[in-house]
């Protein structure tokens, strides 16, 4: 056994002495790349080889002549991810990884505003989300200014503006004092996404009635009725007049009509009576006739 130990001894020289070398690099790859812009990667050596690019959703496969530089066209890596090169030649296969970053412009906003009908009048009752996309769809995660704007037919505008967290943004607005048709508007630069934000009026305020004798009965009448910024609320609310007698109460509903609610019917002396829309109630009356 002792003659072979001397060549034993030099096989594991040799095997440290090639640990010991520094390996040699065959390609170089950049360390990021912005979705769409070409690029490069330079290769070392000679005789050829094939190169693999290899991310989400994309496979690119180049032939190389070692030595040479292997340039990407505009568009060629779309998106956004980490991705890994390998180069493979004959007697060896070396990968190097890097990250496709979402372009820098951006192109298109999802923009999502909710909700798209409200009473008027409700602070922070309408809420508006943004997210910002490049031309390739790719989230856009770099910080930018987001403009909101919300206008009303008669050009009344409110405005915020916030600063996108991964690719968000969103912020709340309040409902206007006048029903209408709304625009709600979010801008990123030069793109912009707009939205459709209806606005009614508000429960009824300040209700109203009065009674007169016609013959033998009773005419019960609102005045217009109308929310507490003004507006009139609309036909088909309904409105509720109570009578109450001798310890019994009697009820009729009646929705509005042109603005006003209406009804003729027999009443006693000695009657009171009351008007009610939803959880709003309005006067009340003694009737003594």
């Amino acid at each position: 056994m002792r003659p072979r130990l001397p060549f034993l001894l030099i096989g594991l020289a040799v095997a440290a002495i090639h640990l010991a070398l520094p390996q040699v690099e065959r390609f170089s790859s950049p360390k990021a790349v912005e979705a769409g812009a070409g690029f490069s990667m330079q290769s070392t050596g000679n005789g050829k080889a094939t190169l693999y690019i290899i991310g989400p959703g994309q496979v690119l496969k180049r032939d190389v002549q070692l030595g040479e530089s292997t340039t990407f066209s505009p568009g060629s890596l779309c998106y956004a991810g980490r991705y890994l090169a390998v180069l493979a030649g004959e007697s060896f296969t070396e990968s190097r990884s890097f990250d496709v970053a979402p372009a820098s412009k951006p192109a298109t906003l999802s923009f999502i505003a909710k909700p798209s009908r409200l009473p008027v009048g409700l602070h922070d009752g309408i809420t508006g989300a943004v997210y910002v996309f490049d031309s390739y769809h790719n989230l856009i995660t770099t910080p930018m200014p987001v403009t909101f704007e919300l206008s009303t037919a008669s050009g009344t505008a409110q405005k915020r503006t916030a600063a996108s967290s991964d690719g968000a943004a969103w912020t709340s607005m309040d409902s206007t004092a006048r029903q209408g048709i709304d625009k709600f508007v979010a801008h990123v630069g030069e793109i912009y996404s707009a939205r459709i934000v209806a606005q009614v009026p508000g429960d009824p305020c300040g209700l109203k009635m009065s009674a007169r004798q016609i013959g033998e009965r009773v005419q019960l009448i609102t005045d217009p009725v109308r929310d507490c910024n003004g507006n009139a609320v609309p036909d088909g609310t309904v409105v509720t007049f109570t009578a109450r007698y001798g310890g019994k109460q009697s009820t009729i509903d009646e929705p509005l009509k042109h603005g006003v609610a209406e009804v003729i019917t027999q009443i006693h002396s000695g009657t009171t009576l009351s008007v009610a829309s939803g959880v709003v109630m309005g006067n009340q009356i003694g009737w003594d006739k």
